[in-house]
């Protein structure tokens, strides 16, 4: 969570800086919400279990554009924590970092845009595959993965909306700085390294917008492929936010998240018998969907 609120700060206050010197230039704003679920029975027929969970989501973005120059800033946070029982340990059920600031300058027309892109992505705490109630196994942490994206190319940015952006010219580095994670070999690194360097192709699609009233839609598709192995593997990064406000305090949102990367090999008990076997691991899509009701603001 210090690691959330320290993000937090050191992004609101490059936001609030660069909007007090140019005010007209910058355009800003953002989206917060914090969902709270809890479930409580006693001497219930029916049976359950008492639980508690909380996730909180923030996503800002800073634009600046003058003359034949932008400078798009986005940045996306979100942490959530589940207990299932009263004597159960808390598990981790959403955690997420990705800041991205891509700047471009006019190139045919006002659509188009000679570009360079950074994007930064990692998570705030570990994470574990959990087996049973007493069981679990680290299978991520701070920095492990972190993935760190440079890439040059074109822009094209049609409307406000949406922005296509196409990288030839792209670099990409998987860093696992956790020793029990990288001497596995763990998000592609070679066993005992703690970095992985990549050279390819990149693509980013997004389109953000209120689709009707009080109803907003961001989504975003990446992809990348490696020139150095494999080229054909395309890695995906597929996204959707869906923000519906029912009041002033009170939204609804629902967060969608399919990735596939042939460099990451996913373990788990997928046959059901109560052991994690390194045989089954492999590349497999991952989904992830997060429904929350809640305080929401944006500005």
């Amino acid at each position: 969570m210090k690691r959330f609120l320290l993000a937090l700060s050191l992004f609101s206050a490059f936001a609030v800086n660069a909007q007090t010197d140019t005010v007209k230039y910058w355009t800003r704003g953002g989206v917060f919400g914090l969902n709270f679920t809890q479930a409580s029975f006693t001497n219930w027929a029916a049976g359950g279990v008492n639980s508690i969970s909380a996730q909180g989501l923030l996503n800002l973005f800073a634009n600046y554009k003058k003359g034949t120059n932008t400078w798009d800033n986005t940045l996306e946070m979100s942490y959530g924590m589940l207990q299932q029982g009263r004597n159960a340990q808390l598990r981790k059920t959403d955690d997420k970092f990705d800041f991205t600031s891509k700047y471009g300058r006019r190139a045919f027309n006002d659509k188009w845009y000679y570009s360079a892109l950074f994007n930064f992505k990692t998570q705030f705490v570990d994470g574990f595959n959990y087996i049973n109630d007493t069981s679990k196994v680290k299978i991520s942490d701070f920095f492990a993965p972190a993935y760190g994206l440079l890439a040059l190319g074109m822009d094209y940015k049609p409307n406000t909306k949406f922005t296509l952006f196409i990288s030839p010219f792209t670099g990409r580095v998987t860093i696992v700085n956790d020793s029990a994670l990288s001497s596995i070999g763990a998000f592609g690194v070679k066993p005992g390294e703690t970095l992985r360097n990549e050279f390819g192709g990149y693509l980013r699609a997004q389109y953000r917008a209120d689709i009707i009233q009080n109803v907003n839609l961001t989504t975003r598709l990446e992809l990348f492929s490696n020139y150095l192995d494999r080229p054909q593997n395309i890695d995906v990064n597929a996204e959707v936010l869906l923000t519906m406000k029912v009041n002033k305090y009170i939204s609804a949102s629902v967060n969608m998240q399919a990735i596939y990367d042939h460099d990451i090999n996913i373990k788990g008990d997928f046959n059901n018998d109560g052991v994690i076997a390194p045989d089954e691991a492999g590349p497999r899509l991952q989904f992830r969907q997060v429904l929350g009701i809640g305080f929401s603001a944006k500005f």
